[in-house]
């Protein structure tokens, strides 16, 4: 006697085989989750990476002198950003589509800002000066501060390595 659940199912695998209505949804939430949780554990290696870290230093580098401490925007400041963006962002990015398969940025960032008011921590606010040009411009204004002497360098005296 077969039953109904073992027809087309090969011999010791009946319990496997569904009938039809039997299929559950799959909660693509919690796939999108791990996702992200992956991904943020990839960025975070990207971040203790000596290229990453002397790429992003020199591009603070390079252009810390042209912001002010004012309310008032320049309008380089914008077009600061966007190549702040395109070179940083793009350097995760491809960091990201070599280790995680089907990887999409704009999912990416999407999953980012509706989440944004409940991560913190040094990554995201990485991760938020590709999004959010006031945390983009404070990061810069930090910069400036340390170059200046106004605060002091914390950094010279830490250093990291992967456990």
């Amino acid at each position: 006697m077969t039953s109904p659940l073992s027809k087309g199912c090969s011999k010791g695998f009946e319990n496997l085989c569904l009938e039809e209505g039997d299929i559950e949804p799959i909660d693509i939430s919690g796939q999108e989750g791990n996702m992200f949780d992956e991904a943020i554990g990839h960025i975070e290696d990207v971040l203790m990476d000596p290229q990453f870290q002397d790429l992003q230093k020199d591009f603070m580098e390079k252009y810390w002198n042209e912001f002010d401490d004012s309310e008032e925007n320049k309008l380089v400041y914008m077009e600061i950003f966007k190549e702040y963006t395109d070179v940083v962002e793009k350097y995760i990015e491809n960091h990201l589509k070599r280790n995680m398969r089907d990887f999409n940025m704009d999912v990416f960032t999407s999953q980012l800002q509706e989440r944004k008011d409940d991560l913190e921590g040094e990554v995201f606010e990485i991760l938020f000066t590709f999004t959010d040009f006031i945390i983009f411009k404070e990061m810069f204004l930090d910069y400036k501060a340390v170059k200046e002497g106004k605060v002091a360098d914390l950094g010279l005296n830490i250093h990291v390595s992967s456990v």
